[in-house]
């Protein structure tokens, strides 16, 4: 019986009128595809100016609510926003050609850019797009993180809630900082701090929320090439957590050390053609399949990295706006959110990685 309710909310969700066409879609999508250069920071503004300030499809709360969502699963979160906000607009066609439009720009042009870089040492011109790039990065994130700060702040009206605003801030911050991939779960902290306020102010009262916080915040802090091909991409789109910055060194290790694809240089030179080129930073991944086995292991790899994101919203998106009626869940996005915005801030203060040639790869 539960199971006919889960699916008839399904089917009525997925019933809504559209509220933009499919050609909208491809467009709009298409074009952050094509601008979105400098990683995640790049792409949430993009859609929140899209989605938020210009188009208003979505009001500024459940936008942050699901840049939190995507943040807890694993894979490319700004990927998994992008087709979560085709969804709402579209529907799962929608989703499905928005997503195709936001990740295919970049995919072409990293797998025609690898042929000329993987060859061998790349071109001045295009060592100087890197570093051009990596100088870039730290004012677009630094933009994007004060982006979702403001209506967060505006939002959060009660004294107790501005301090765990505030500590769960101050988190964020250390912990892009200092922790990289297992910043997750200081987010997952934050969320189980928040549901666990909120449940206390409303038994005892605001004021035993406030002497809750210091200690909860303390809490807080606390076969052939194909198919080895096949699983670094699935580790990298369905089993690491970070954003498209923190798989990296993950991919390195496969690439280079255990299965000798790339060299360190060739590697490095991968990593930066996934910053001068648009879209996802996963991208990456292509370059490395381009060198693994040709064109065919470049798609091979992009297409099994960005299918969990797709799996991922087209299987749950339909359950999100219920589940933010949840009095918990929608207190442990309140928690979630706040040190969201705080990393991007952190992360561009962080020195990048470097290439061979002294450029910047980030």
């Amino acid at each position: 019986m539960s199971e006919q309710v889960s699916d008839a909310e399904g089917a009525v969700r997925e019933a809504r009128p559209h509220v933009a066409g499919l050609g909208t879609v491809l467009k709009e999508w298409g074009r952050i595809g094509c601008i979105g250069f400098g990683g995640p920071p790049t792409h949430i503004a993009l859609l929140r100016e899209l989605c938020v300030g210009r188009r208003k499809w979505l009001d500024d709360k459940a936008f942050e609510d699901a840049v939190a969502a995507c943040n807890l699963l694993p894979g490319p979160a700004s990927t998994q926003l992008a087709i979560f906000c085709a969804w709402h607009v579209r529907g799962r066609l929608g989703a499905v050609v928005g997503g195709i439009a936001f990740i295919a720009p970049g995919l072409v042009a990293i797998l025609a850019l690898s042929a000329l870089f993987l060859a061998g040492a790349p071109p001045l011109w295009v060592e100087g797009a890197g570093a051009g790039a990596g100088a870039a990065v730290a004012a677009v994130a630094l933009h994007a993180g004060i982006g979702l700060i403001a209506p967060s702040w505006r939002r959060t009206t009660q004294r107790a809630r501005r301090v765990r605003w505030l500590i769960y801030a101050a988190v964020g911050v250390a912990g892009a900082a200092l922790v990289g991939p297992w910043l997750v779960l200081l987010l997952l902290a934050c969320g189980v701090v928040e549901v666990a306020a909120q449940r206390v102010r409303q038994r005892t009262g605001n004021t035993a929320s406030v002497h809750l916080t210091p200690v909860l915040a303390a809490a807080a802090i606390g076969g052939g090439v194909l198919l080895p091909l096949a699983w670094v991409a699935l580790k990298v789109g369905a089993l690491s957590y970070g954003g498209g910055f923190v798989i990296i060194p993950l991919m390195q290790a496969d690439a280079v050390d255990r299965y000798g694809w790339m060299t360190d240089a060739q590697f490095l030179n991968a990593v930066a053609l996934g910053q001068i080129t648009p879209g996802p930073v996963v991208h990456t991944v292509a370059a490395v399949g381009f060198a693994a086995a040709g064109v065919g292991g470049g798609l091979l790899a992009a297409a099994v990295a960005f299918s969990p994101s797709f799996a991922f919203i087209l299987l749950g998106a339909h359950r999100f706006d219920r589940l933010r009626g949840n009095p918990t869940v929608r207190a442990f996005l309140d928690g979630a959110a706040r040190p969201r915005s705080a990393p991007s801030s952190a992360r561009s203060s962080r020195s990048p990685p470097r290439s061979p040639s002294g450029g910047s790869t980030r």
